[in-house]
């Protein structure tokens, strides 16, 4: 019986500080002053379902919860329309965890992309709610564009689990 997908390599622990600090990086480019431009991806959903499909004990719903609660507050919306689609996308990321990483990195952005249109469509939803007018259909271009950022992502955030402990040219792993 295999364990892991065939192809992938065995990776280290991933370190909490590089977690932590990869989520605040992303927060910190969600909060970049560019305008409310409907198309612009969500760096901090792509990097929590990042890290909720592939450390799913360590990023859950509450980290969810507060990202999107920080969003919130920065942008001035309606407090908790990004927390209720965070954590709504999270919880899918983590039912789904362990049959996604069997897939390739283009399998993967695939299956991912419902998942970050959904979290759009809550966004949508609560914003027509409350008042807001419809922001255009360039809003569709969002998911999308954070599904062809999730191979990058994907690259990236692993990058510092795949080198070695201690390189030895006598020793395979």
């Amino acid at each position: 019986m295999n364990l892991m997908p065939p192809g992938q390599p065995l990776l280290l622990p991933a370190k909490p500080a590089f977690i932590w600090a990869s989520l605040l990086v992303a927060l910190l480019l969600d909060l970049l002053p560019l305008g409310r431009q409907p198309w612009i991806p969500d760096f901090l959903a792509v990097a929590l379902v990042f890290w909720s499909i592939h450390q799913p004990r360590r990023v859950g719903l509450t980290v969810a919860f507060i990202g999107g609660l920080c969003l919130d507050v920065q942008q001035a919306s309606l407090l908790g329309q990004h927390a209720l689609a965070y954590v709504a996308l999270i919880y899918c990321a983590i039912m789904i965890h362990r049959r996604i990483l069997w897939f390739s990195l283009p399998w993967q952005a695939l299956q991912l992309f419902p998942l970050f249109l959904a979290a759009h469509a809550i966004v949508l939803a609560l914003r027509l709610i409350g008042g807001a007018s419809f922001p255009g259909w360039a809003l569709l271009l969002a998911p999308v564009l954070e599904a062809a950022l999730w191979p990058i992502a994907t690259a990236l955030l692993l990058l510092p689990q795949r080198r070695p402990p201690d390189p030895d040219e006598n020793r395979p792993l």
